[in-house]
């Protein structure tokens, strides 16, 4: 997997954390940079987390499953795209503004799920490394710490957008693994 491909990943998987890092933008009434910050640590910090327990799953039963593991890849990264998809267009979440370890915990878990999926699909690719982890990780921190400045200072307007974006990305990274292992192999 080439360093594209996995950034794009990496852009799809951030979606969700995005989406949530503006709902926190938008609680807050004076924002800080710490507030970016600490979004960014905690849903980065598991998008990088995530990936690496996925790919240590997925090593452990990789030689029961490697002629089947290119449908694994596109089954796990379409599922998650068309969830993602379909998330985009239902309420938007009501978030406090609050930023302690409590209220953050369960929300950088929920936003990083399927970088868990993401990394078991890494085990199988041929090639492929848990590296692609780090990548994910820098990327997440980034668009979530622009996503709680965008949502303190436009609101939800690109809440559905990014998510469906993100799930589209993910959709079609699935489609071109599964090509590479049928038809264009």
């Amino acid at each position: 997997m080439g360093l594209l491909e996995l950034f794009l990943i990496a852009v799809g998987l951030s979606m969700d954390a995005f989406a949530v890092s503006v709902c926190k933008g938008l609680s807050v009434r004076t924002l800080k940079a710490k507030h970016a910050v600490i979004c960014g640590l905690y849903f980065g910090g598991f998008q990088l987390l995530m990936p690496l327990i996925g790919f240590a799953l997925g090593v452990r039963f990789q030689s029961l499953i490697t002629s089947i593991d290119h449908w694994i890849a596109f089954i796990l990264l379409s599922l998650i795209g068309i969830n993602m998809i379909r998330e985009s267009g239902g309420e938007a979440e009501n978030l406090d503004a609050c930023f302690t370890f409590k209220a953050m915990l369960p929300l950088a878990v929920a936003t990083s799920i399927d970088a868990l999926a993401v990394g078991v699909t890494f085990a199988f690719l041929k090639g492929s490394d848990h590296s692609g982890s780090e990548l994910i990780g820098i990327t997440t921190v980034v668009i979530s710490c622009a996503g709680v400045l965008i949502g303190n200072r436009f609101g939800a307007k690109y809440k559905s957008k990014a998510e469906i974006a993100g799930g589209i990305v993910l959709i079609l990274m699935g489609v071109k693994i599964l090509l590479e292992h049928t038809i264009l192999a």
